[in-house]
């Protein structure tokens, strides 16, 4: 990936997408990926249109709620799992299939899936973790982006201890894990309680089928 310049209606402007200094790892970051009245009408959308449920993990015989809302879409073969946890396809959606096309449009990637997690409140969360399953590939591209309330997003390098960063993902905010992230690098949302109100984060992936 490269920087790149931007022009879409849904944004009104031009911006570039601005890599991170982060060794070890290609990372853009677009704030304002959308404008504020997209990003509101998209998020109260996805709010009230997505079947939202609650997922649960098995950790050593004791299952466990997972600490947010989840929604898999994607193409008709594109399953996927971690932890245990099996996900089945929905299919696209008028609005994700537009917002797909925006940001392969604007990463140079390709993706056939998403994952839409629903942040609730500041007690909603997810931990320490790589997207690294075998279903993605050696070096995924994975986009993100962000709607509703600011929540904080951290990384800590794998093997370089002490060596860690964060950024604000902001309501419209698109952000690009490329090349060396997942392999490199854990990432999460740490629960902050003092936030009461939600979030939306759609995370475009591209499933490697047989």
């Amino acid at each position: 990936m490269q920087s790149l310049q931007l022009s879409l209606e849904s944004g009104n402007s031009h911006e570039v997408m601005e890599k991170l200094s982060l060794p070890d790892a290609e990372i853009f970051i677009m704030p304002k990926f959308l404008s504020s009245t997209c990003a509101d009408q998209h998020f109260d959308s996805l709010l009230t249109q997505t079947p939202w449920q609650q997922d649960t993990l098995n950790f050593g015989g004791k299952v466990v709620p997972i600490p947010r809302l989840q929604a898999w879409y994607g193409d008709k073969n594109c399953h996927y799992g971690y932890s245990g946890l099996a996900l089945s396809p929905l299919p696209w959606t008028p609005l994700l299939q537009e917002l797909k096309s925006a940001i392969e449009q604007c990463s140079n990637a390709e993706f056939n899936s998403v994952l839409l997690n629903y942040y609730r409140h500041g007690q909603d969360s997810v931990a320490w973790h790589s997207d690294d399953e075998k279903e993605l590939g050696n070096e995924p591209v994975i986009a993100s982006l962000s709607l509703g309330v600011t929540r904080r997003f951290e990384l800590k390098h794998r093997s370089r201890k002490g060596i860690k960063s964060f950024c604000e993902l902001s309501h419209g905010s698109l952000i690009v894990m490329g090349k060396g992230v997942q392999q490199n690098w854990l990432h999460q949302v740490p629960k902050q309680p003092e936030i009461q109100s939600s979030r939306i984060n759609l995370t475009f992936r591209k499933i490697i089928t047989p």
